[in-house]
C-alpha cells in the first residue's frame, strides 16, 4: 500500500465498493465536510512530517502529532454521528436488526 492509499484510507476493491461490500450515500454537503477535514489532517501530516526532516524539537512535534489525533477524532465522531443518524436508523427501520451488532463492534474498535 503506498503512503497516499494509506493517508486516504483508499482500501477500496475494484468494483468501486469498501472491503465488506457495503457502500454509503452521502449528500454533497456531507462529502465537502468530510474530505475538508481530511484535507486539513493530511496537510498537518505533510507539516509533522517536515518538521521530522528539519529536526525539530520533540515536544514541537508531538503537540502537532496531539493536534492530528484531536482532528482525527472529530472526524471519527462526525462520520459516526452521520451513520448512526442516517445508515443504522435506516437499517433499523428495515428490520436489520445487526446493524446494531455492527455499530458495536464499529465503536470497541474506535475506542481500543
Amino acid at each position: 500500500m503506498s503512503m497516499d492509499e494509506n493517508l486516504t484510507g483508499n482500501n477500496d476493491t475494484d468494483d468501486g465498493k469498501c472491503c465488506c461490500g457495503k457502500t454509503t450515500e452521502r449528500s454533497q454537503e456531507e462529502v465537502r465536510k468530510l474530505i475538508n477535514r481530511l484535507n486539513r489532517i493530511e496537510g498537518q501530516i505533510r507539516g509533522i512530517r517536515g518538521m521530522v526532516e528539519r529536526d525539530a524539537y520533540c515536544p514541537d512535534i508531538l503537540t502537532q502529532s496531539a493536534a492530528v489525533t484531536a482532528a482525527m477524532n472529530a472526524f471519527n465522531r462526525e462520520l459516526m454521528s452521520n451513520h448512526i443518524k442516517h445508515c443504522v436508523v435506516r437499517d433499523i427501520k428495515e428490520g436489520k436488526e445487526d446493524t446494531v451488532d455492527e455499530l458495536v463492534l464499529t465503536l470497541q474498535k474506535l475506542m481500543k
